[in-house]
């Protein structure tokens, strides 16, 4: 009885074709046809309009009864609707039921879990479709290599490029652009640009991704390179490869190289969209200049939150903490609500500036009047606003009474105050902390070792120099740029390679001697390193800074900004150096 049943419930071709199709509408926009679309004879239930999961199971029950579910085509398109719906239970239930898999049944699964951040899922259910002898495709692997990237596995990264060159997978485009990618989110720049390299041909995608992946991977010149490159050879870019190209003058900090980005842009005649226009205020901020930035962003015809929030964090970084808070207002008059980053630019702004109340207050309505949950980022601001004004027991209450996961940037910031103020003993457990979260990262060894050197704490610096050495970490060397002539010139502390290293230093010479009248005091509490004074003297008169501030002098004309730019931060005593070569040699230096 059963069995004749089910004959008479089996439907015809027509209307299997017709019940496929309302399904597969189903699965995509998550809503459920009326009863009335589907054939009288399959006498389902009436369902209402899928839009949760419970819906969809009974849907997926339906299918069963009337014998549907087990076309490999009918089940592509539940397994697919269970993915959209995150109910990887029920989706790979149904995938392990399903003897007989295509390669779409295969990459759904895949997709799904990558989707959902499930790398171990991922990465076994791809195991058993290699294993199946089916041979995956250029929609299948980018899926396996991305989830790889997001989760920087380079191990399993590379295992995946090894079988993509098995299968001959390495000149496909799709799978060539991910395994760039995967290889710049891991920061091994050589292996993405040798799969460039390797392309026999490269698509716009390929250019772009590349270009990305030296910016990405601090290597804004060859990323402009590049674009140079992509030109000569005749591939005519796009928005989005302009937006990387951008994104690299903003990394480099070279103005020519900006305003020959800028000019580009406006004949190829792209518009200030949000996105384009927003890496642009960014460019000319982190290049120096405030005023192209607000012109860039004044000349916006559309401006969403993220573009207000570029041009108030560009006030921010240049010390203009007053005129973010000003754009802040114009920003809510203009109906724009803040969100999480605004607010991270707006207390970064008052933390350079100094507006302790104000950065407060700010952090105070964040979530009382705006909604917004302030995170680790926003706590690490207001540590580095107490941290700066000399508040350091508030800034430790404040990290104590957190509820939210610390992160190695908040203590960075802790400790960053323990060295404006010198405050050994608390500088030490911030490092503990900041240690066991990054034990690899030379800068935080460095800023203790300088924290105790300043301390005249020789011996603790010699330990911490050992320990440097015992675990094979290398300081980062300071470097100074500086533009002239559409060129960038590199100093190093005490350099003598620059052609006109000569008459660099005699300009250092009589500089120092001048300022020294006007009341400039080297102050040798920066030169850390136990020698005598005079040596010390001898290091701090040379440091990169003053190197590049000396040859912009000479190779500049009178009154021009003289824009250097900095891979670490900048010595107190070169601040002060800075601020006085600015009153009394009648230029604008932008560090």
């Amino acid at each position: 009885m059963l069995k004749f049943t089910l004959q008479i419930l089996a439907p015809s071709n027509h209307g299997r074709r017709r019940f496929l199709s309302v399904l597969e509408s189903a699965a995509h926009s998550q809503i459920q046809a009326p009863v009335s679309e589907f054939p009288k004879k399959f006498k389902l239930l009436s369902l209402p309009k899928c839009k949760n999961i419970s819906q969809l199971r009974k849907l997926h029950c339906e299918l069963i009864v009337n014998g549907l579910i087990s076309e490999l085509s009918t089940a592509n398109k539940i397994l697919h609707a269970y993915t959209l719906h995150k109910d990887l239970e029920s989706s790979y239930a149904l995938f392990c039921d399903v003897n007989v898999k295509n390669s779409y049944f295969w990459s759904v699964m895949i997709g799904g879990f990558a989707r959902a951040g499930e790398f171990l899922s991922c990465c076994r259910v791809f195991r058993d479709y290699v294993r199946s002898g089916d041979l995956p495709d250029d929609y299948t692997l980018p899926v396996v290599i991305k989830i790889c990237r997001n989760f920087m596995d380079l191990g399993m990264g590379r295992l995946l490029h090894c079988f993509v060159f098995k299968c001959g997978f390495c000149c496909n485009t799709f799978v060539a652009a991910a395994l760039m990618d995967m290889y710049a989110k891991c920061k091994v720049i050589g292996d993405a640009g040798r799969v460039f390299d390797e392309m026999p041909e490269r698509d716009l995608v390929s250019w772009t991704v590349m270009i990305g992946a030296y910016t990405e991977c601090g290597n804004p010149e060859e990323g402009l390179e590049l674009f140079d490159r992509m030109r000569e050879g005749g591939i005519v870019p796009d928005k989005i490869v302009m937006v990387n190209v951008v994104n690299a003058s903003a990394k480099l900090g070279s103005m020519h190289k900006a305003r020959v980005v800028d000019e580009y842009v406006k004949v190829m005649g792209f518009s200030l969209d949000v996105i384009l226009g927003t890496a642009m205020i960014d460019m000319y901020a982190k290049c120096g200049s405030l005023e192209l930035a607000r012109e860039k962003f004044d000349g916006m015809r559309e401006r969403n939150v993220v573009s207000w929030s570029a041009m108030i964090a560009a006030y921010g970084y240049h010390g203009e903490g007053r005129e973010a808070l000003d754009l802040f207002g114009m920003m809510l008059g203009n109906g724009v609500l803040p969100n999480n980053i605004t607010f991270v630019s707006l207390l970064h702004a008052c933390s350079h500036s100094g507006l302790v109340d104000k950065g407060l207050e700010i952090f105070s309505l964040m979530q009382d009047k705006y909604g917004v949950r302030p995170d680790v980022k926003h706590f690490t601001c207001v540590v580095d606003l107490f941290g700066r004004s000399g508040k350091l027991e508030r800034a430790l209450s404040l990290i104590e009474d957190m509820n939210i996961e610390k992160d190695a940037g908040l203590w960075a910031a802790l400790i960053g105050a323990c060295r404006i103020h010198g405050d050994v003993e608390l500088a030490e457990k911030a490092a503990t902390s900041l240690l066991e979260l990054q034990p690899q990262n030379a800068g935080h060894y460095i800023l203790l070792s300088n924290i105790y050197a300043k301390a005249g704490r020789w011996k603790e610096v010699a330990k911490v120099r050992e320990l440097m050495t015992r675990q094979r970490i290398k300081k980062i060397p300071g470097w100074t740029w500086i533009e002239v002539d559409n060129k960038i010139h590199k100093f190093g502390v005490g350099d003598h390679t620059h052609v006109q290293s000569r008459e660099i230093y005699e300009q250092l010479k009589q500089l120092r001697e001048k300022l020294e009248l006007a009341g400039y005091v080297p102050d040798t509490n920066f030169v850390l390193h136990d020698i005598d004074d005079e040596l010390k003297l001898d290091i701090l008169h040379t440091h990169s800074e003053k190197l590049a501030i000396a040859f912009g002098l000479i190779a500049t004309p009178e009154g021009t900004p003289i824009r250097i730019t900095k891979n670490l931060r900048v010595c107190g005593d070169c601040h002060t150096f800075i601020k006085f070569v600015s009153d009394h040699e009648k230029v604008t230096c932008c560090s």
